[in-house]
């Protein structure tokens, strides 16, 4: 029975790794679909400075792009392009934020 168990847990082990990987490569496929509706102004590795006058974003932290979206989305983030952005933001959840700055951090 003891032997049935260690092989159990190493097996439920190796299956959530399976998963958490999966769930890795989905959501960088996913940050790069949502993406897509900033590469008008950001360009397709957002290396444009959108509409002139922005910051260009490409191999941006993860960390730096969930806090401009995040503020941009409650009006904390932001010069000039702070009500252009807002409006982009606002139909973001955590999940599509965290998504798109995984993309745009592997950006080059």
């Amino acid at each position: 029975w003891l032997f049935r168990s260690k092989k159990m847990k190493k097996f439920t082990k190796i299956v959530l790794g399976l998963a958490v990987l999966a769930t890795t490569t989905l959501a960088a496929q996913n940050g790069a679909a949502l993406y897509k509706k900033c590469a008008g102004c950001h360009g397709a590795n957002g290396e444009k400075a959108a509409l002139g006058k922005s910051q260009v974003i490409t191999s941006w932290e993860e960390s730096k792009t969930v806090t401009a979206l995040k503020g941009y989305k409650d009006g904390t983030y932001g010069g000039v392009m702070k009500g252009v952005m807002r409006g982009q933001a606002a139909s973001l959840n955590d999940e599509q934020i965290e998504a798109i700055a995984k993309f745009i951090a592997t950006t080059k």
